[in-house]
């Protein structure tokens, strides 16, 4: 008999929005309910949140999709192109998500696992983390957006190289290339990710928000639009209730409160 406890799919604890994305069911590997549920969360996204926590619930972060699910299905594109879909619609949620994405990564980010870890703003790991495409194994191409934004954070050269060859990055690499922010101990790698997340709740809102605005765009737009587009954010950033409470708390050398600013 199998008594192990359900895990919640999304839920909010101290304004974080924390999400699993797997559990140790299925060898660790993607749970789509999970995956939907948690785009319904960010796309209700409440007011109260402050910041977005991505983990697994087993050993690994992610060992990517379920290989003997797809191996199941009656046509195997039918099901592959729903499910990609399914993720797609999470990891545009997860990009639109005005709040800061923190990734706590465990063990092994394989496949889509590896995609959502590129698609978080901070992503923590730790000794033991592992990441790896791991599409080519099985004759599959990226999908969770690997090939759009891994080329971004190593740069083109190199994500040809990570993804042609299928090349298991140990957590070093991984913090080399940019993929992971920083590693800590294994045991630490949920509580300072959680820690990290929960820092972001009590700070500038708006801030963050405008900053994830400006790196969003920043990839396409030319330097002078780029200017243009810094120049209107931090104007109008002096004018809001953040702006204001930041400069009036710095002139009085205390610390900000940002904690009833809702906007």
């Amino acid at each position: 008999m199998n008594t192990t406890e359900p895990v919640p799919a999304a839920e909010v604890i101290d304004g974080v929005l924390q999400l699993t994305i797997a559990t140790s069911a299925a060898g660790t590997s993607m749970d789509f309910d999970l995956i939907t549920a948690g785009t319904a969360a960010l796309r209700a996204l409440d007011p109260s949140v402050g910041a977005v926590l991505l983990t697994g619930a087993g050993a690994n972060f992610c060992a990517g999709g379920n290989v003997r699910d797809f191996a199941g299905a009656d046509d195997r594109g039918a099901y592959l192109y729903a499910k990609a879909t399914d993720l797609h619609d999470f990891v545009r949620a997860l990009i639109d998500a005005p709040v800061p994405v923190v990734a706590a990564v465990q063990g092994w980010a394989a496949g889509a696992g590896m995609s959502l870890v590129c698609a978080a703003d901070i992503a923590i790991g730790g000794p033991s983390t592992k990441l790896r495409p791991a599409y080519p194994g099985i004759g599959f191409s990226p999908d969770g957006g690997m090939s759009w934004s891994l080329p971004r954070i190593v740069g083109l050269s190199r994500a040809r190289e990570i993804l042609l060859t299928d090349a298991i990055l140990g957590a070093d690499e991984a913090v080399r290339l940019g993929i992971l922010s920083r590693t800590v101990a294994d045991t630490d790698i949920r509580t300072e990710s959680l820690r990290v997340a929960t820092s972001f709740v009590t700070g500038p809102r708006a801030t963050h928000t405008a900053m994830k605005t400006l790196l969003a765009q920043s990839p396409t737009a030319t330097l002078t639009q780029q200017l243009d587009a810094e120049r209107d954010s931090i104007a109008a950033a002096a004018n809001s209730e953040t702006g204001q409470e930041g400069v009036n708390a710095f002139i009085a050398k205390r610390k900000p409160n940002y904690t009833t600013i809702t906007a």
